[in-house]
């Protein structure tokens, strides 16, 4: 089966909550570690992997905090999981074709490419941007009871 890890879940649900709060200065981790439910000392670690990708930036002054490093609108879902996850290819071959002999004349290989290339174009499609305004639509759409 193929799997998102957990580096790869709270690495993008760290990157929407900085998305969320884009145009309101940085975010400090331990504020997005406690809404989240992640670790701090995990999170930060996956912190450190997004700033090394230049996605993420890290304020030292003042307060401190973390801030996306470019607009929502130019962070795919692919940018950011082929930074926490390295590669996302269904199976070897499809990125390293060198490693089996008979991946010039495999079908398998097409279909596993085939796939690969769908999917590389689906979280291109996927942008920080359009996740806020997914949630943002989503959270606007549930019904809140208070008794």
């Amino acid at each position: 089966m193929v799997r998102i890890s957990t580096k790869g879940r709270y690495g993008t649900r760290f990157m929407l909550e900085l998305a969320m709060n884009f145009s309101q200065g940085p975010v400090h981790l331990r504020e997005i570690a406690s809404s989240e439910g992640i670790s701090e000392g995990y999170l930060q670690h996956i912190v450190d992997t997004l700033k090394g990708s230049g996605l993420v930036f890290s304020h030292r002054v003042s307060h401190g905090g973390y801030t996306l490093a470019k607009k929502p609108e130019e962070i795919t879902l692919r940018d950011i999981l082929a930074s926490l996850e390295g590669s996302i290819a269904l199976a070897e071959c499809v990125t390293n074709p060198d490693i089996c002999e008979r991946s010039p004349y495999c079908t398998t290989r097409d279909v596993w490419k085939n796939l690969y290339e769908k999917f590389l174009r689906s979280l291109d499609e996927i942008t920080l941007k359009s996740m806020v305004e997914h949630r943002t639509m989503r959270e606007k759409n549930t019904l809140h009871y208070e008794i």
